[in-house]
């Protein structure tokens, strides 16, 4: 078990960000207003209207000399062109690619140990965090492939806690020439957060630990609406204890996935949890990608961890856990919403086709998840890197552009 860290705190502002309509706006436009530095770390930037938002921003803060460093897993995002990268760079915008593998026979090989977390933070002041990637999948306007998913945006002295985040997430060769800020910390507002991470050497439990904690003192409601659902024992122990005291269990979870493969995982445990009392609900509107809950009147976290082993035991996540009731009712009122008008609930009549074999699956799956990590550490995936990219010159492909790296940056995390 990893040991916990971070503190509560004090004196913060918090506002909630539902889908691309409200965080790329908000985003956009703390860039363009950024007076030093704009720090940012994404699983994915694809090349469409939503990444050359993001590219514009950039370039046009990087213009005005400030700062611009941007952090993006290899894995998620790993095929936008030169061209695209090329003018980023060339305005002065630094940017890292964390954990960059060759493909094998045209195979990605960096599976496990992804960088899946979602933050920026500009001037040390003003941060963002969530589950939100730059893509237009996240814009309602996209039809079937769109996404459901949540983000916030925070002010006061919890900033500085996600800024030496984001710091600890720069690679020795952008550190040389580094110096940081002093991060505003005044008080904001009234709410109290928690930054939780999750790596793979200090803090390899944290997020799962704060959840277990708030599930095991909730007296009224637990809420959770999250993509990938298929967590630990004692994950799911905590759930069934609190329904047996009489705490209101609501799982909000995929209907409609993104990865039909998910629902299947998800469904190993549907009949457990409901014959303890637990409320399911499938959304069906469109994919259900975000990674938020709630409990009782104050508790709410919103992040970029799933409820499953990758995010649970090998990516690299982060969450914030706060307690404010006024986030707390409106992501409630907002919960209920699509669980009413765009959700089906799940019986255990619809369930009981093919009963039989659930109770060994679940069995096997768990016993198998408990060892997953150690399995997964068999991949060679056990040193992550950090790589700054350079402009090339000549290079037709990002793939070129990878290969033509100064020598490998090592970061252990």
């Amino acid at each position: 078990m990893g040991a916990m860290c971070g503190l509560w705190r004090d004196g913060n502002s918090v506002e909630l960000l539902i889908n691309g309509e409200d965080f790329f706006a908000r985003v956009f436009d703390a860039i363009r207003g950024a007076r030093e530095e704009v720090l940012i770390e994404t699983f994915i930037i694809f090349e469409d209207r939503v990444g050359e938002g993001l590219q514009q921003a950039v370039i046009e803060a990087a213009s005005r000399g400030v700062r611009v460093i941007i952090t993006v897993d290899d894995y998620g995002t790993s095929d936008l062109s030169t061209a695209f990268v090329s003018k980023m760079i060339e305005a002065g915008v630094q940017i890292q690619l964390f954990d960059p593998r060759p493909k094998l026979m045209g195979m990605r090989t960096n599976l496990f140990r992804r960088l899946h977390r979602k933050v920026v933070v500009i001037d040390g002041e003003t941060s963002f965090m969530g589950g939100i990637n730059y893509s237009v999948d996240h814009m309602a306007d996209t039809g079937i492939t769109a996404k459901q998913d949540y983000a916030v945006l925070v002010r006061g002295p919890i900033v500085a806690d996600i800024y030496r985040s984001t710091l600890s997430m720069l690679g020795p060769a952008v550190r040389k020439t580094f110096t940081p800020l002093k991060p505003v910390t005044r008080q904001a507002g009234s709410a109290r957060m928690l930054l939780a991470e999750r790596d793979n050497r200090h803090h390899t439990t944290d997020i799962e630990e704060q959840y277990l904690l708030a599930m095991r003192n909730a007296t009224q409601r637990i809420t959770i609406a999250n993509a990938y659902f298929f967590p630990s024992y004692r994950f799911l122990r905590e759930l069934r204890n609190a329904a047996r005291r009489g705490v209101k269990v609501t799982l909000i979870l995929q209907g409609k996935p993104d990865m039909p493969f998910v629902r299947v995982c998800s469904r190993l445990t549907y009949t457990w949890l409901l014959r303890e009392g637990v409320v399911i609900h499938e959304y069906k509107q469109r994919a259900l990608h975000g990674k938020v809950a709630l409990i009782d009147h104050e508790w709410s976290t919103v992040g970029s961890s799933n409820l499953d082993p990758l995010s649970l035991a090998l990516n690299l996540e982060a969450n914030l856990f706060i307690r404010d009731h006024a986030l707390n009712q409106r992501l409630h009122e907002h919960l209920r919403d699509l669980a009413v008008a765009h959700s089906k609930q799940v019986n255990l009549k619809g369930l009981a086709k093919g009963q039989w074999w659930r109770a060994p699956m679940i069995f096997l799956s768990f016993h198998f998840l408990r060892h997953f990590p150690a399995i997964a550490g068999l991949f060679p995936v056990h040193g992550p890197r950090l790589k700054p990219l350079r402009a090339p010159e000549t290079l037709p492909e990002a793939a070129a552009l990878k290969n033509d790296l100064p020598t490998d940056q090592e970061k252990s995390l």
